[in-house]
């Protein structure tokens, strides 16, 4: 092989896991399951007193075990029933990510509206409504806030949680993306009946700096009750909700029906002011009157069917 030919041929790429481990950013597996189980204390000692407080319900949380291997590979194996937010925590970490099981939202939305534990069943795998995803936002704070009280971030900031989504909306990785080794820490979560999970998957490059410490005080991380009632109230006034509008139109006979083409009419049923009736979620709301403004058709509210707080409790669940 000549000089030239030496000069020319590229390095070896150096292997990916051993430059991580190399970099403190992949760890042994000893390591990261002393590490992962000290979180599963914190959250097991601090999540169902601060839950308690603030909505008076009780639940019981308890260590799941924990996963490590690519980022992306442990996100994906979450499955597409579950809810996620890309987080950050400044001097702890840049990203790791939040997920929680839906079946846990749903029913803590069923139980935020009054429903009895005992009748709460299983729910079926679906992804999580707009108001759902306003109420996982809120728990997201609890399950981040239980672990900035834990870890050693210097100046004590806030974890900044970017707005959930369900798995199926969650954008793919970019083509350079690079990879990070991570670990999943499985937390199981009982409410009433039903058994659910969430989940903290944190690159082990911020893993194996942390110590994980319990705080002094409970106290310091809970609110009041009815503040948190009102945070719900709030998000869920908040949250864009679409209207249905349905008119009702003149009876035909099959016949009739069955003979329509492009270009016939059908009447409305009313004579004069026609009645609508407008709904959301399947949920008849109010009964309207319809016209025009401009170049827009309208309807002009006459009756409420449901009050404020039937029409809330619809929405929300």
């Amino acid at each position: 092989m000549t000089m030239t030919e030496l000069e020319t041929k590229p390095a070896p790429a150096i292997d990916h896991a051993l430059l991580a481990r190399l970099t403190g950013a992949l760890g042994d597996r000893a390591t990261l399951a002393k590490l992962c189980s000290e979180f599963g204390d914190l959250y097991t000692e601090f999540l169902p007193d601060i839950f308690h407080s603030e909505t008076g319900l009780t639940m019981e949380v308890a260590y799941a075990g924990h996963e490590t291997g690519l980022m992306s590979e442990l996100i994906a194996d979450l499955g597409d029933n579950v809810v996620l937010a890309d987080t950050q925590l400044r001097n702890w970490s840049p990203h790791f990510v939040l997920a929680c099981g839906n079946s846990f939202i749903i029913t803590l939305m069923e139980n935020l509206l009054g429903a009895l534990p005992e009748t709460i069943e299983e729910p079926i795998h679906r992804p999580l409504s707009r108001i759902e995803l306003d109420l996982s936002s809120m728990v997201f704070d609890k399950i981040a806030n239980v672990l900035r009280s834990g870890v050693n971030a210097a100046g004590g900031f806030e974890p900044l949680i970017d707005r959930p989504h369900n798995a199926e909306d969650r954008p793919k990785p970019e083509s350079d993306h690079v990879d990070q080794f991570a670990a999943t820490i499985k937390m199981r979560i009982d409410l009433g009946t039903v058994s659910s999970e969430f989940y903290l998957v944190v690159p082990q490059k911020a893993l194996l700096k942390t110590v994980v410490t319990v705080p002094k005080s409970k106290n310091q991380m809970s609110r009041n009750k009815k503040e948190w009632a009102e945070q719900i109230a709030e998000q869920v006034r908040r949250s864009q909700v679409t209207l249905q509008a349905k008119i009702r139109l003149e009876t035909l006979t099959l016949n009739t029906i069955a003979r329509l083409a492009a270009g016939d009419v059908i009447p409305f049923r009313d004579k004069g002011d026609v009645t609508v009736d407008v709904s959301a979620n399947g949920k008849e709301m109010y009964r309207c009157e319809f016209g025009r403004a401009g170049e827009h058709y309208t309807v002009r509210i006459k009756d409420n069917i449901s009050s404020e707080d039937e029409i809330l409790k619809h929405l929300m669940g």
